[in-house]
């Protein structure tokens, strides 16, 4: 599924970003070579960062 349509991310794309980038979702993009442009998506884009970061954790953890 596509979280910025302006840049063509998709969720994939952030959820693999979330584990080599610590920044938020402004860094994120900027790492995929994509800064934000309208911005719309970057609350959801952070809350799937968030998410993979701690699912991420989680699995570390077991």
């Amino acid at each position: 599924m596509y979280i910025c349509i302006c840049n063509a991310i998709r969720e994939s794309e952030l959820r693999s970003a979330a584990l080599t980038c610590s920044g938020d979702a402004d860094a994120v993009y900027a790492a995929l070579g994509r800064p934000p442009q309208c911005r719309q998506c970057l609350d959801e884009a952070a809350v799937i960062l968030a998410d993979e970061r701690e699912r991420s954790r989680m699995v570390t953890c077991v």
